[in-house]
C-alpha cells in the first residue's frame, strides 16, 4: 500500500506502510512542517506497518521538534502494531493516546 499523508482538520494522518523505502519522503515533509508550525500533530493510527527504520526517523523527529522548542504530537498508542514497534525500540514515551 503506498503511502499517503493527509491533514485532517489539523491532523496529519499517516496511511499505509511506512518503512525504509519510504520514511525519507515523511521525514523532509514533516521536517519542513516543524520549521514553520509551532505544534504539529502527526496520527499513526492508520498505519498498516511500521519498520524499525520509519519508528528511529519518527524519534529523529520528536527530539527536532524539541531541540526548536517546537510541539509534535505522535498520535497512536491506540494502534498495537505501532506502539509494539515503539516499544521494541525504547520509545513508546512519545506516543500520545489518541485523545488530545
Amino acid at each position: 500500500m503506498a503511502l499517503q499523508i493527509t491533514n485532517n482538520s489539523g491532523v496529519f494522518e499517516i496511511i499505509g506502510n511506512l518503512n525504509s523505502q519510504n520514511v525519507i519522503s515523511l521525514y523532509d515533509h514533516f521536517d519542513k512542517l516543524i520549521d514553520r508550525s509551532k505544534i504539529v500533530t502527526l496520527s499513526l493510527n492508520n498505519l498498516s506497518d511500521i519498520d524499525k527504520t520509519a519508528v528511529s526517523a519518527i524519534a529523529s523527529l520528536y527530539k527536532k521538534a524539541m531541540s526548536r522548542n517546537k510541539v509534535l504530537f505522535i498520535i497512536g498508542q491506540e494502534n498495537s502494531k505501532i506502539s509494539e514497534q515503539f516499544q521494541t525500540e525504547r520509545l513508546s514515551y512519545i506516543l500520545q493516546r489518541d485523545v488530545l
